[in-house]
């Protein structure tokens, strides 16, 4: 039985923390490779000195907080990005609220009293370009000074590349924004996943022998609307399936909703909370002059996916629980 995942927040109280753990900071969103290359060398420090390690991330994004009316495409909300980093070996997560009074927060402040007094970090592993603190004083270096005078111990790890391309969250936004899940999933080592409540919706789907589950998804996601090989989480149940993220031009080209056909699936999954991870991008949205068309294109949509499916009969995210 894996052990259980502790998440810290600033009303956790004292006797409650950690102490002397080692901290992988980051913002995390979408826990991509480069973040993991993080996660693990606080999991690899903390087992060195026997200690625990944890993420130590921020919520809301600092990107919001500082462009509030600028819309924000996040990989990963708060508890999607903690499944993920309870996945990955770590013992728990500070989840640090990012608010006007932690904005203010000076590096040195953030360091003494935050990670010093209140957590009693150990150690301290950061990618070399996270910067924390008023005005992104607070950098790896400045970690890499400081680390003596403290007793701790703080690793850099360098940006990760493929193919000689530097890995980050905003590379992965562009290549899901293009349909590339190829090139997103290997920067995020496992299929980009949502999850989301299904609700009730025109049921057309129905009459084209094609039910669906539909979800809303956040109005600033940024995936390319198109046709897509899934597979669906419910609990620990794995389903595959065909979706369509997009406005449905065919009927009435209405707000973006996401609609997953189960293969071989009979069931009522109203209210259910599902898990859709995007294993392929099969083809772009279209608007179809018949109904003939749309199912005869549907049939083939069907295919691809089952194909792509069956040749990646392992791909989905690895999960953790969190309370």
């Amino acid at each position: 039985m894996a052990p259980q995942f502790t998440v810290i927040r600033d009303t956790t109280p004292d006797s409650a923390i950690l102490k002397g753990a080692v901290v992988a900071m980051g913002n995390f969103d979408g826990v991509h490779l480069g973040h993991r290359a993080v996660i693990a060398a606080a999991i690899e420090m903390g087992r060195a000195h026997g200690r625990p390690a944890l993420a130590l991330t921020f919520e809301p994004h600092p990107r919001r907080f500082f462009s509030p009316n600028t819309p924000q495409f996040r990989l990963t909300d708060e508890r999607a990005k903690l499944r993920l980093l309870a996945g990955t070996g770590l013992a728990g997560a500070v989840v640090m609220t990012f608010d006007k009074a932690r904005a203010g927060t000076s590096a040195q402040d953030f360091i003494h009293h935050d990670l010093i007094e209140r957590l009693g970090v150990s150690g301290i592993a950061v990618g070399y370009d996270f910067h924390f603190g008023k005005g992104r004083v607070g950098s790896p270096s400045l970690l890499v000074n400081e680390a003596p005078r403290l007793s701790i111990e703080v690793d850099v790890q360098p940006h990760v590349d493929i193919d000689e391309r530097p890995v980050s969250s905003s590379a992965i936004r562009i290549a899901l924004a293009e349909g590339q899940l190829d090139e997103a999933t290997t920067m995020l080592s496992a299929p980009w996943f949502v999850t989301g409540e299904v609700i009730h919706g025109e049921k057309r789907g129905r009459d084209l022998g094609y039910p669906t589950a539909n979800i809303r998804l956040d109005t600033n996601c940024g995936l390319k609307h198109g046709i897509y090989a899934v597979r669906v989480g419910r609990g620990p149940e794995r389903l595959d399936g065909v979706a369509s993220f997009g406005r449905r031009p065919t009927f009435d080209n209405g707000a973006p909703l996401l609609e997953i056909f189960l293969f071989d699936f009979t069931g009522d999954l109203y209210g259910q909370a599902l898990d859709c991870a995007f294993v392929g991008f099969i083809r772009e949205e279209l608007k179809f002059n018949d109904i003939d068309a749309l199912i005869h294109q549907m049939d083939g949509d069907s295919a691809r996916a089952r194909a792509m499916l069956a040749a990646a009969p392992d791909a989905f995210p690895r999960l953790g629980t969190v309370d």
